[in-house]
């Protein structure tokens, strides 16, 4: 059985992509008459497929209960002290070897260790780059337009590739279309190779892409140039290429597309809403389809917020006041509620709901999209960035500057730089899919280890236990994959 007979394409109309529905992602067959020979003919055709590759990403990020992009991002990190619900407390304390029976593909650790949905993603990337490249320029309104489509399609494996670079590390390169018949098992190229991949496929979607999007409809939900510069920024600073991150976000911060939005009351929310000044890029979510009962808001609100009684992942008070050491901070009043109950926190991020009615058992629709790069996470990233190259004064403007959007004085300079900037980024992207990975960054090119030691110990960190495991009926179905170095010592 071939390991990468990915889902083919089919698309319902010019905005909706029908995805296939493929019970193996390695065992599919196409699932409807449209195929990649007579599809490809208008521009609409590759809008819409183009719509699709972000709908992919979405589901890929809303696996294990709606959770997986925080379920990489945020539960392994200090931010998450306990869940109520299993299998997330195996996955916030590290425990990725959990056993899953091979049927149970419902089972949230069998999904989060597998790449199927990411490969998908790939898979009609390849084929939107291919396709379109055959197509007359006539088609398009412009020449101007569909360079634009194709940068998106550029982004879009970019993205992929780098964020299962950072969950994996070496993963399987694929870079062509495969009809099923014809695809082949793959062995992992190193990280290296994967992360370099990504970002040839950035510096392809930086020269096609514009600044602006075609409609303002697709700002930050869609891929435009500051897009592509916050996702360069994010991957020479996870390859310690700091010189190059502080750069990339320079770029994104000079556009002047992007400003704060005030953090002076409950408007503050609205960034998580989407489509806010500060949204780079984004997952924009479908509250009827992945809004009801699942998802980071499900997970982390109780009533008065919703009708839960306890969190099902648990923020621990001792955190918070550490981390939030002066109360007049603007994002500890407007973005927590520590007054429910003593033993947990409530982060009311993504407190963006309303009920299907007003009856006790109605079922609870959360209007959040998936904020993944944002305007102040760019600039503390480049504060990360200057700080590393030995900048520290311009470093410390931009974390001042940050500091002042949330009612803070200005860093007094006690202790060290680099690890106050990583408490800001803690402070301000708290649960927002960027902790574990900064965590990671702060011991591997700073020499900071803050783990939990329940969670991962430095010995276990330098053996390599902060890329996660490839779920083994990846490897039954693939010869060619070899376990990730760490796992491949653990029993799993």
């Amino acid at each position: 059985m071939k390991a990468f007979k990915l889902c083919s394409m089919a698309l319902l109309n010019m905005m909706v992509l029908l995805v296939s529905s493929c019970s193996d992602f390695l065992d599919l067959e196409p699932k409807s008459a449209l195929t990649d020979e007579n599809f490809w003919t208008t521009q609409g055709d590759v809008d819409a497929a183009v719509a699709g590759g972000y709908a992919l990403i979405r589901a890929a990020f809303n696996r294990a209960d709606g959770l997986s992009f925080y379920a990489y991002g945020d539960l392994p990190s200090d931010e998450i002290s306990a869940a109520n619900v299993t299998p997330f407390g195996q996955i916030l304390n590290g425990q990725w070897n959990l056993y899953v029976a091979p049927s149970d593909v419902n089972h949230a650790m069998y999904q989060l260790r597998r790449y199927d949905r990411f490969y998908r993603v790939v898979d009609h990337a390849n084929r939107i780059i291919e396709n379109l490249q055959k197509m007359d320029v006539a088609v398009f309104d412009s020449q101007a337009r569909r360079d634009f489509l194709l940068g998106e399609a550029y982004f879009i494996r970019a993205f992929t590739y780098f964020y299962m670079g950072r969950i994996w590390g070496g993963v399987p390169l694929v870079t062509e279309a495969v009809a099923p018949l014809h695809a082949e098992n793959h062995a992992a190229a190193r990280p290296e190779e994967v992360l370099a991949q990504s970002l040839s496929d950035l510096e392809k979607a930086k020269a096609l892409l514009a600044w602006e999007n075609a409609t303002s409809a697709d700002f930050a939900v869609r891929a435009n140039k500051g897009a592509a510069f916050a996702l360069e920024a994010h991957l020479h600073a996870w390859m310690g290429e700091y010189e190059g991150a502080a750069a990339a976000a320079d770029s994104v911060i000079q556009s002047q597309l992007y400003y704060y939005v005030s953090r002076d009351s409950l408007v503050y929310r609205n960034i998580f809403r989407g489509n806010s000044s500060e949204g780079i890029f984004e997952i924009s979510q479908n509250t009827a389809n992945e809004g009801t009962r699942s998802g980071i808001g499900e997970a982390t609100l109780v009533s008065p917020y919703n009708r839960r009684t306890v969190p099902v992942l648990v923020v621990p008070p001792a955190r918070i006041s550490n981390l939030f050491d002066n109360p007049d901070d603007k994002r500890l009043k407007f973005m927590f509620d520590t007054t429910i109950n003593s033993s947990y926190v409530i982060c009311s991020k993504y407190a963006n709901l309303t009920f299907s009615d007003e009856s006790n058992n109605a079922v609870p629709v959360y209007k959040n999209n998936t904020v993944v790069f944002r305007y102040s996470d760019i600039k503390l990233l480049r504060a990360e960035a200057l700080a590393a190259t030995g900048d520290g004064a311009a470093a410390r403007e931009l974390l001042n500057e940050v500091r002042m959007q949330a009612g803070l004085p200005a860093w007094d300079g006690s202790g060290s730089l680099v690890e106050a900037i990583f408490d800001e980024r803690a402070r301000e992207l708290f649960l927002e899919g960027h902790r574990y990975y900064d965590m990671v960054r702060l011991y591997k090119y700073f020499g900071i280890f803050q783990f939990p030691s329940a969670k991962m110990t430095s010995d276990q960190f330098n053996r390599g236990k902060y890329y996660w495991p490839f779920d083994p009926s990846l490897l039954n179905q693939n010869p060619l994959l070899r376990q990730t170095p760490y796992w491949g010592t653990v029993n799993l």
